[in-house]
């Protein structure tokens, strides 16, 4: 595992989880929402969002936390292994809801700089829709993967936890 891209809901986990990945592998972590956003929450046009993702999935190894739908089949294209956190819609409410508490005001650590936590309807609504309406997409863009790519799918933070573990295990000399 080289090139992992981590996908998910909102509040399913995916920038701690590519952290905590980062951490144990050595790769180096890339948190999309750092590299989309601009400032007081302005976006690249498409053209130039298009331009960065090519420059960051260019590199030789990396961690890819973030979901953006346009750019989902050419990071899913370089990427030798998917994880999938396909975590409850109730947790990652829970999760959405518990950030906005604790970073109100302020900028998380994953977020690009000028970008105070915020928090919407719509976005609570997608999380509520994520698994009826992006989930069998995202299932059936896994189904597509090429032979030499492989899609982890957890289905609850004690699959998450299990896999750190039989990470760390398997790292173990003998």
């Amino acid at each position: 595992m080289k090139r992992v891209l981590v996908i998910g809901s909102g509040g399913a986990g995916k920038s701690t989880f590519a952290t905590r990945f980062a951490q144990a592998t050595g790769l180096p972590v890339i948190h999309l929402d750092a590299e989309h956003w601009q400032s007081g929450w302005i976006e690249p046009s498409k053209q130039e969002w298009a331009n960065k993702v090519e420059q960051l999935i260019a590199g030789e190894c990396w961690v890819m936390d973030g979901n953006y739908g346009g750019t989902m089949e050419r990071r899913l294209a370089a990427c030798d292994t998917v994880i999938f956190l396909d975590l409850s819609r109730w947790l990652c409410l829970w999760r959405v809801l518990r950030r906005y508490v604790q970073y109100r005001g302020e900028t998380r650590p994953d977020m690009a700089p000028g970008c105070t936590e915020q928090l919407s309807l719509d976005f609570l609504w997608w999380i509520l829709n994520y698994p009826r309406k992006q989930r069998p997409q995202i299932l059936a863009r896994l189904a597509g993967l090429g032979p030499e790519q492989q899609a982890i799918v957890l289905k609850s933070q004690a699959a998450v936890e299990a896999f750190f573990l039989e990470k760390t295990i398997a790292e173990l000399p003998d």
